[in-house]
């Protein structure tokens, strides 16, 4: 019957973990771009400058306005029949209706209109340049737990080769061959390398809960589908790092925003210089009104309200012209602080510029020294390799103790965590090269 339990219990963790969703690097990407709270909140702010668009547009259009109103007022007026002042109650009111519009404000509509279309194209610049940097976090995330899951299998092989080798030093310990102490030793090793799968298996868990986390899924329910990092190569993708710079330049949004920050200090100032000209407004209206006296005397009555309105209806169209002539130099110092704004924007993209090129020269060279370490990691591999060969023939005949058998296995291993974290170490810093060429492919 525990047998039969055994192997349900088995069947179904085999069932849970082949069913378990393994999210590939273009979902984990796509996942984490949808639910980022920064993501969100920058597309509500693109969606506000793409209503202020609308505002702008609609300066163009002439406004429309109705009103109307009513006055009761009580006091004395002139009874004409009986040629005295009697006390009256009289009710008047009047509706109008009116239109204006712009005609001319040196043009400052036209250029409010465009800076609003600068305002959306830097709101997707901005929404770009957080995609990225969320792009970058999750291929480091990725990264993160391949280099995990690649050291733990590490560590519990060398548990089991351990395993074995208690098996074997108990069996020639008994036969007399070696000493207790050299079984103690075994023991010791092995136990030390369980310690060492533990903490990598603590090591992964922590790398999938810092993904999952950038991801907003359960920790618990998340893992992600191996892929082939391959073997680094000697071949650069690009041969130095202004290559990459001049293809940069043309693709991060953080520049492309520098630039447009130039265009919007252009647009200032026109329309800061607009105050200089004048403004030609013109306007039409309607207009008609009403009164009833509430005392009229025996035999008067007040007109009809349709005949009121009739008679009194008038309409009017007019222009204004606005011509400034002094405003206490107002206007000419708010121009000349536009003008000093967009020298300050372009200053800021030289910034842009020089801060982007010194990042993909330190990138350039990490690139190159973390291939360096990765090749310096494969020759002493292989060495710790042969090594780990001759030692294994030599305490197999007894002629190497348990504790120097020991030693060259625990080099054996060090060596292949530097090769496995030198090996990933390049492969996301070439990544980090590509982002900046516009040629990171998330796949």
């Amino acid at each position: 019957m525990r047998i039969k339990l055994i192997v349900l219990v088995a069947f179904i963790t085999t069932l849970s973990t082949f069913s378990q969703k393994k999210w590939t690097l273009k979902e984990c990407v796509d996942e984490a771009l949808k639910k980022n709270i920064s993501i969100q909140q920058n597309r509500l702010s693109l969606e506000l400058a793409k209503k202020d668009v609308d505002i702008a547009k609609g300066n163009f259009l002439p406004n429309l306005n109705a009103n109307t109103g009513g006055n009761l007022n009580f006091g004395t007026g002139f009874d004409p029949v009986s040629q005295n002042r009697v006390n009256t109650t009289f009710f008047g009111g009047s509706v109008n209706v009116s239109s204006g519009i712009t005609v001319f404000n040196g043009y400052r509509n036209t250029n409010t209109y465009k800076q609003a279309q600068l305002g959306v194209e830097s709101g997707l610049l901005d929404l770009k340049k957080i995609e990225n940097d969320i792009s970058l976090f999750v291929v480091n995330g990725y990264l993160n737990i391949l280099f995990a899951k690649e050291n733990l299998n590490v560590a519990q092989v060398q548990y089991e080769i351990s395993k074995k080798q208690i098996e074997a030093s108990e069996s020639r310990f008994k036969s007399g061959v070696i000493p207790k102490g050299d079984l103690l030793n075994t023991q010791s090793t092995a136990a030390t390398n369980l310690q060492s799968v533990i903490a990598q298996e603590n090591a992964l868990d922590l790398a999938i809960l810092n993904l999952a986390q950038l991801l907003q899924v359960n920790a618990s329910e998340f893992d992600i589908s191996p892929i082939d990092v391959g073997t680094p190569s000697a071949d650069l993708f690009y041969k130095n790092s202004s290559t990459v710079y001049d293809k940069s330049l043309q693709t991060m949004p953080e520049i492309a925003n520098a630039k447009l920050a130039i265009e919007n200090a252009d647009l200032v100032i026109a329309i800061t210089k607009a105050s200089f000209l004048p403004t030609i407004t013109a306007s039409v209206g309607l207009s008609t009104n009403y009164g009833f006296n509430l005392n009229l005397p025996d035999g008067f009555s007040n007109d009809k309200i349709v005949d009121q309105f009739s008679d009194n209806f008038g309409y009017g169209a007019g222009f204004n012209v606005s011509i400034p002539i002094f405003n206490r130099f107002q206007t000419k110092n708010s121009v000349a602080k536009s003008i000093i704004n967009k020298e300050i924007s372009e200053t800021r993209l030289e910034s842009q510029k020089l801060s982007l090129k010194q990042t993909i020269e330190q990138s350039f060279l990490d690139v190159r020294s973390a291939l360096k370490s990765y090749e310096a990691a494969t020759i002493s591999l292989s060495a710790q390799q042969e090594a780990f060969k001759n030692a294994q023939e030599r305490y197999n005949v007894g002629a190497m103790t348990q504790f120097d058998f020991d030693q060259v296995r625990n080099r054996l291993v060090n060596a292949e965590a530097t090769l496995i974290s030198a090996k990933y170490d390049y492969v996301f810093k070439t990544k980090v090269l590509q982002f900046y060429s516009g040629e990171l492919v998330l796949e």
